[in-house]
């Protein structure tokens, strides 16, 4: 596994789901098309694989 991923948020948040949104912003994404690092572990996966219709991950 790498030590780093890169999260991209792709899609808009609008109508989604408040648990979805929530996951997104401790993410720390909160715009279209910002992306953010975090190391990679079993909790920020957890988090993504909740949101991954709308972001998109690179193994850095």
């Amino acid at each position: 596994m790498a030590k780093n991923l890169q999260v991209t948020l792709k899609r808009s948040l609008i109508g989604r789901p408040e648990d979805q949104r929530v996951t997104v912003r401790t993410l720390g994404l909160r715009k279209l098309h910002q992306t953010v690092v975090h190391a990679d572990n079993a909790s920020v996966r957890g988090m993504i694989n909740k949101v991954s219709h709308l972001v998109e991950v690179k193994e850095v």
